[in-house]
């Protein structure tokens, strides 16, 4: 397997979609970095060379922010919200839907309190 910025990308998937298995970067984002590079998008990982490789890694570490700087951005940006008392901020400290969603049907899931759905016959 290929490593790119310490992640491994699957050998037997195209270049564009491998791409992808790196945190941050979605199909826009493959295929503007393939661009820049001048590679083949429909070319298999497994036939990169060290040298495009060392290209790629070049290029993310210049110009993107992926993998575990963005988490830490991310995860920043989320404790500035909850510093700050933001209402979104609240959200996120009692683990509810934060944009919107509604919570008396869905978000059952891991957030808020437990509610009892149906109670089992017996």
């Amino acid at each position: 397997m290929a490593r790119v910025l310490g992640i491994e990308i699957p050998d037997n998937k195209r270049l564009e979609i491998s791409l992808t298995y790196i945190y941050g970067i979605g199909r826009h984002r493959a295929n503007e970095i393939i661009a820049k590079l001048a590679l083949d998008p429909n070319m298999r990982a497994h036939k990169l060379t060290q040298d495009d490789l060392a290209r790629i890694n070049g290029l993310l570490q210049a110009e993107y922010v992926v993998e575990g700087d963005l988490r830490r951005q991310i995860q920043n940006n989320i404790k500035r919200l909850i510093s700050i008392h933001s209402y979104r901020g609240q959200r996120h400290r009692l683990g509810l839907p934060v944009r919107g969603q509604r919570t008396k049907t869905n978000s059952r899931t891991r957030k808020g309190r437990r509610k009892t759905v149906a109670n089992k016959k017996k």
